[in-house]
Order: C-alpha cells, then structure tokens, then sequence
C-alpha cells in the first residue's frame, strides 16, 4: 500500500469533510464547539468505524490525532470565517453558498474516504473484493452519517442524489481494478466515477425509487 497516497488522501477527506461537517453546523445555528465537533465528526466518523470493523483498536484517529487536529484547526477557519463573514455582509447570498460549498466540500470528502477505505481494505485482505468495497463505502459515509444525525437530519445516504451509490460505484471499481490497473489509476478512476455520479444524480436530480 502506498502510504504517501494513503497520507494524502487522508488530508484532503479530512479537510473536505470538515468543512462540510462545519458548514451544516452553521447552518443549523450551532455554536462554537458545535461546529468544532461535527467538523471532526464528519471528517473522522468513517474512519474510526472502518477501524472497529477491521479490529485496529483503538482507532486511528487515538493514535495518531494529527487528523483530529487538522480538522478542529479547519473547523475553528470555518467558523471564524462565517462569523465574520455572515455579520459583516449581505446574508441573502448565504444560503446558496451554503448550498453549493455543503455539496462540493462532501463529494470530495465521499470521493477521498471511499477510495481511501479500499486501500486499508486492500493491506488486510486485496483479494477480498467484498471487503475492499465495504470497507471504502463505511470509510466515505460513516462521517457524513454520524454528522447528519448528531444534526438531527435524515442521512444523505437514505435520501439525497444516490449518495451511498455513487461511494458503491467508486469503491468497486477502485477495488476490481487495483490488482490490474495499479493503485494509482485504481485510486484516480473511482474518485472520478464518485465525483461525476454525484455531479450528474445533482445536475439531473437522480434519486433512488422512493414511496411518496
């Protein structure tokens, strides 16, 4: 496993999920430590179950907090700047930067976590396609679960534009085509193939089958 790409990967979910995490909590009007701790739940929520899973006890994120801290200083600029930013100018405008940050900021933390899930799935067990996927899709949406109750709202996963597919899609083929493709293509072409699902399932409003 290439743990330079692995390290990355980490950052950019963290940061991304963070971010997102903050940004809900915001707009829930939540206060400070609020936004300080559904920011590192968001970004560090799929790990630590990945991890309980997998049996690495305790999880990552206990020893070796430096993602703990990336995220609390993420959430901290995020909160800083929306306090400052929602009192000194226009409000109208906020709420479709909310919107657009909240959408972009968790595709690419799904896309991150989901691709990076796969490769710890991978060190345990690469010909285990089963788990690899699993793995991937707990790492990209175990987060976002965790933040959109603490947020007392229904889990994107369960309503919103084929959130867990696109974490599917991704993780299969990242799976299926690291042994063929090599880890850097595998990693590339399942980050893509969540990005565009979830760009298109957005740009089209593509849901799964639901009772009205």
């Amino acid at each position: 496993m290439n743990t330079d790409l692995l390290t990355i990967l980490d950052i950019i979910g963290a940061v991304s999920f963070t971010i997102s995490g903050s940004l809900l909590a915001t707009r829930k009007k939540m206060d400070y430590l609020g936004v300080c701790i559904l920011g590192i739940v968001t970004a560090v929520g799929g790990g630590a179950t990945r991890d309980l899973i997998i049996g690495n006890t305790p999880p990552v994120m206990f020893t070796n907090p430096i993602y703990v801290a990336i995220s609390f200083v993420v959430a901290n600029l995020v909160f800083l700047y929306l306090y400052f930013h929602i009192n000194v100018k226009a409000k109208p405008k906020m709420s479709h930067f909310f919107e657009n940050a909240l959408f972009w900021f968790d595709t690419i933390g799904l896309a991150s976590f989901t691709v990076n899930g796969v490769m710890v799935g991978v060190s345990v067990d690469e010909s285990n396609i089963f788990l690899c996927t699993f793995l991937g899709v707990i790492t990209g949406v175990g987060g976002g679960v965790l933040r959109d109750l603490l947020a007392t709202e229904v889990p994107a996963i369960f309503r919103k534009h084929v959130y867990a597919m696109a974490s599917i899609a991704g993780a299969l083929a990242t799976s299926l085509l690291w042994p063929v493709a090599g880890n850097i293509v595998a990693v590339a072409v399942g980050m893509v193939i969540i990005i565009l699902i979830r760009y298109l399932a957005k740009r089209f409003e593509w849901n799964l089958p639901h009772i009205h």
